[in-house]
């Protein structure tokens, strides 16, 4: 599959080394330039572009950038890409600690719909619950016993259907979350969120999400970072995480 994918950070450039990895076409781009992602484009074997290039002649798009980052795309960006090209939409929303406020999210509106009005296509919210650190070391092949699973939710079965084959060629197990208007239940502190959960665990922290809880646990999740220390290991965080997501 033909891939672009916007945004080299820690989830953006985990999918496109490991989309590579397992035999896609990638073209990746950034902010900088096609210059400012040459040397990693040659490291994993993808191809360089600019921004305009990576939604060009492609089968789906990875959208991994902060949520203010998005008024720095160009213009009418996704106007020619055909409707059945996903969109994958891997964004978190942080308030008062990456992003600054976003009014329409402070009340309520779910995060990727409002990025499909800001950007003016669809898309398939994907990849968003998942560590980079868990992402990039823990993918097993298909069928493995302990294979974890990332939550997809989207609107239009086609572009769904092209996000979970994705999910399964990065090593993890895709689980439907719902429609996009239901994909706050991946947002962040709610029970599924990037807790290393397995499939049938995952299905269940999806029901037992409540609208708003999530966004209400945002401020214990930033006090809790003064306990993990500097250096907290995976589990660590892990481990934390579920405690705030999914209280019991």
């Amino acid at each position: 599959m033909k891939i672009g994918v916007i945004g080299t950070g820690n989830i953006g450039g985990t999918l496109a080394r490991k989309l590579s990895e397992a035999g896609h076409k990638v073209k990746i781009a950034n902010s900088r330039g096609v210059d400012g992602v040459r040397d990693f484009a040659g490291e994993i074997n993808a191809e360089a572009t600019d921004i305009r290039g990576a939604v060009t002649d492609v089968e789906a798009v990875i959208l991994s950038i902060p949520l203010p980052a998005l008024s720095s795309l160009p213009d009418g960006l996704f106007d020619h890409l055909p409707p059945h090209v996903p969109v994958i939409d891997t964004s978190n929303y942080y308030p008062g600690l990456r992003d600054a406020p976003i009014t329409a999210l402070d009340n309520g509106q779910t995060e990727s719909e409002w990025v499909q009005e800001q950007i003016g296509h669809p898309v398939v919210k994907a990849f968003n619950n998942i560590l980079a650190d868990s992402l990039a070391d823990l993918g097993q092949p298909q069928g493995s016993r302990g294979r974890l699973a990332v939550a997809v939710a989207g609107d239009h079965p086609e572009a769904v259907h092209t996000a979970m084959s994705l999910v399964n060629d990065t090593g993890f197990d895709p689980v439907f979350s719902g429609t996009i208007a239901e994909s706050w239940r991946q947002q962040p502190c709610t029970p599924c969120y990037c807790c290393d959960w397995e499939a049938p665990v995952m299905l269940r922290a999806l029901a037992l999400a409540r609208k708003g809880e999530g966004q209400a646990r945002l401020p214990q999740l930033y006090a809790s970072f003064a306990t993990l220390g500097d250096a907290p290991s995976h589990q660590d965080i892990i481990e934390n995480n579920r405690a705030i997501n999914w209280p019991v």
